[in-house]
């Protein structure tokens, strides 16, 4: 068993796979059907705006129970708001946590790590590995918003962005088996 999940399991913690990742208005282009001879065409209006999101996939150490907490912000992804989501998910989540993430300079930042120093009661922090992003689960609800929810989306506003993250996430929420799903294609979890 992984280290940290032995030290979640010992701590009766949860774990917290936590990522960002940024959407905007020019839209994923994916393969879809379309009559025989009848190119689909995609017209949007080559705007640069950005929704960056912060999504954690949370679960007990052997995979299961999992949940999705997702935040949005317009701004770029900053050492102020990755210490804002830490003191929201203390709230979300009660309990012991043990947090793995990836090697973003804001979660190296003094800040964040003052912040994590100052809450080493309830919070453990991990790092994965650099160059594995497939083993964060995060990397795959990614992908299924940019290949599903958002994919050949053509928009007027990165409101109607936002409004479509914000319907995918309670789609994932909703269908728990999609979350296990994530979770177990990262390798992390067998059968949960």
């Amino acid at each position: 068993m992984a280290q940290y999940k032995k030290g979640a399991q010992d701590r009766s913690a949860v774990l917290v796979f936590l990522d960002e990742a940024g959407f905007s208005e020019r839209p994923p282009v994916r393969r879809t059907w379309a009559k025989r001879g009848v190119t689909p065409i995609i017209r949007h209006h080559f705007n640069w705006s950005r929704i960056n999101t912060i999504g954690a996939i949370t679960c007990k150490p052997d995979g299961s129970n999992p949940g999705l907490l997702l935040h949005l912000q317009r701004t770029s992804i900053s050492k102020e708001s990755i210490v804002a989501f830490l003191e929201a998910l203390h709230k979300e989540v009660a309990g012991q946590i043990v947090l793995l993430w990836d090697g973003l300079p804001a979660h190296k930042s003094i800040v964040v790590k003052e912040h994590i120093l100052t809450n080493k009661d309830w919070l453990t922090v991990e790092r994965f590995p650099a160059y594995a992003p497939e083993i964060n689960p995060v990397e795959y609800l990614w992908a299924a918003f940019k290949n599903k929810d958002v994919a050949n989306f053509c928009c007027d506003s990165i409101d109607q962005v936002q409004c479509k993250l914000i319907l995918a996430a309670e789609r994932v929420q909703n269908t728990k088996t999609l979350l296990t799903g994530f979770l177990r294609k990262s390798g992390l979890f067998g059968d949960t």
